[in-house]
């Protein structure tokens, strides 16, 4: 006893070597033991204070970094261009239109316009009907679902009371994806790839149409074949990606597009999934992936965000989406006329972080007088949208050789839009401007 209580003294409290434990007694130990346990105690308030401190900053300045919108929602507005259900409300409409609203301190017309993911047409109706001086929209979606409801609505636009009767916009509705935007307006008219168009929108979150339809197999909550493909035509679907390709391939594509940490696990049951004939249901993806996540993050929630993130990382394999973004906004970018406008709305870190980079990349690829561009760039960094009270969305520039970033930092919803449509709580608006001539 008397040993066990010296060694426990001892690892609390070391003494100088002259010190006798012969000496020890057991009130001086327990005397020392509460003073020590005392000092733990003590020390313990202080860290857990100094951290509360420190995760209050932490939440300050992520609150100050997020730009949100100041725009007011008018409810009835958002109702108004909702698809006809209601279910799907576009994202940020009133933001979208402050963007082609005027171009410039001259305002310049909208007189062409492109929506690449044209969905249930919110957006477009909107645009459609706020420009009477409009005289070409184009419409393109890949989902033959979308295109037929978007080409019904903006038929029922043009023809219906709320248009303007002067209006003679030409309009085309064209089932094909963004990517091959370059052909399109070529097709539309040959002219265009020289003059460039005024305006064009890309959305790229899905539609409530295609995630509330278990057929497609988008939804973690719905069961039903495991497809993702936004083009019925195309030949990958989730359910070969996931028993079909290599291990390693499956895991990366788990941990680049998904962000998933424990996907690792995943990839090794999912591999032991194929030996039993494989999976071929969403619901058969869902029980793997509860079984495969721990109790301890979070439960059923982290069930659900695991889920989230690995039916995500499948879609965008799918329909290989990060590599056509990116080629995608350069054609884009190209098929502006001077001075027109490219906004894209990106729902999560990865499409955002190509939007931002890519953007960059455009307004930084030198033509002409490097030096002279350079500066001029250089000084466009420090614009600010003061004067201008139509542009009081533009908070600060970045500016290059060869356009303008109106949104040095994405612009996100409002707390009012959210709180009506929770599925837009991710959007980020990015806006690039092309020089004049």
């Amino acid at each position: 006893m008397a040993k066990s209580t010296a060694k426990l003294f001892f690892f609390i409290a070391p003494f100088p070597s002259s010190f006798r434990l012969r000496n020890l007694n057991t009130t001086a130990v327990a005397r020392t033991l509460a003073c020590s346990c005392s000092f733990t105690t003590s020390a313990s308030k202080r860290y857990d204070n100094n951290r509360k401190r420190k995760d209050a900053k932490l939440v300050v300045v992520s609150e100050k970094k997020r730009t949100r919108s100041p725009k007011e929602l008018h409810e009835d507005a958002a109702q108004l261009y909702a698809d006809g259900t209601a279910a799907h409300i576009p994202v940020m409409l009133g933001e979208v239109l402050d963007v082609f609203s005027s171009f410039s301190s001259s305002s310049k017309p909208l007189r062409s316009f492109v929506d690449c993911t044209v969905g249930a047409a919110g957006h477009s109706a909107a645009i459609i009907e706020a420009h009477p001086e409009l005289k070409l929209y184009v419409g393109m979606d890949v989902d033959p679902v979308a295109h037929e409801k978007a080409r019904a609505r903006i038929d029922d636009i043009l023809h219906g009371d709320s248009c303007n009767p002067t209006s003679d916009v030409k309009t085309q509705t064209i089932l094909k994806n963004f990517r091959h935007i370059k052909s399109v307006l070529s097709e539309v008219d040959e002219k265009l790839l020289d003059t460039g168009v005024d305006g064009i929108l890309m959305d790229l979150g899905m539609s409530s149409m295609q995630v509330n339809d278990p057929e497609r197999g988008f939804s973690v909550l719905g069961d039903g074949p495991l497809d993702m493909r936004m083009d019925p035509q195309a030949s990958l679907k989730a359910e070969d990606i996931l028993n079909s390709w290599p291990d390693t391939e499956l895991g990366r594509v788990l941990r680049e597009y998904g962000e998933e940490s424990n996907w690792r696990a995943l990839q090794n049951k999912i591999a032991k999934a194929r030996l039993h004939g494989g999976l071929h249901t969403t619901g058969e993806l869902v029980d793997l992936i509860q079984n495969a996540t721990p109790w301890r993050r979070g439960g059923r929630q982290g069930w659900i965000k695991t889920a989230t993130r690995v039916f995500q990382a499948l879609r965008i394999a799918v329909n290989d989406e990060l590599k056509t973004l990116e080629d995608s906004l350069y054609s884009c970018f190209d098929c502006l006329a001077p001075g027109g406008r490219l906004a894209v709305i990106s729902f999560h870190s990865l499409e955002d972080r190509i939007v931002k980079q890519t953007f960059l990349g455009i307004i930084n690829r030198n033509e002409g007088d490097g030096d002279e561009e350079e500066r001029r760039g250089t000084e466009r960094k420090k614009m600010r949208n003061e004067d201008d009270e139509n542009e009081a969305w533009i908070r600060q520039m970045i500016g290059g050789c060869r356009g303008i970033i109106l949104t040095k930092r994405p612009i996100t919803p409002s707390v009012e839009e959210e709180r009506l449509n929770r599925r837009c709580r991710s959007a980020k608006l990015r806006v690039i401007q092309k020089l004049e001539r």
